[in-house]
């Protein structure tokens, strides 16, 4: 668990996409969010979704980063609620 807690406090994202992500924990709910974000019919085992929530987060902060049009603002912070989330699934603390 060290090292997801060393992963989530090295995360350095704009204060507004944090404290949005903070506010849809309370209603996030597992099966509905990451089917959506995922589009699978199953969630994964905590360790193989938290790897691949991380993975699509770091796709999304380098898109923002770039200026691409691409770039998703609903998607990046539904993805770091699903991160936040799971952390706290796991039994991580979340980061200050």
């Amino acid at each position: 668990m060290n090292d997801l807690a060393s992963v989530l406090n090295a995360l350095r994202r704009p204060k507004i996409l944090v404290r949005a992500a903070r506010a849809g924990v309370v209603d996030y709910r597992r099966e509905r969010d990451l089917r959506r974000l995922f589009r699978q019919a199953r969630a994964a085992a905590g360790a193989q979704t938290m790897g691949t929530l991380l993975a699509e987060e770091s796709r999304l902060e380098d898109t923002r980063t770039a200026g691409e049009a691409t770039y998703s603002i609903q998607r990046h912070v539904a993805v770091l609620t699903a991160i936040l989330a799971e952390a706290r699934l796991m039994g991580g603390a979340l980061p200050a």
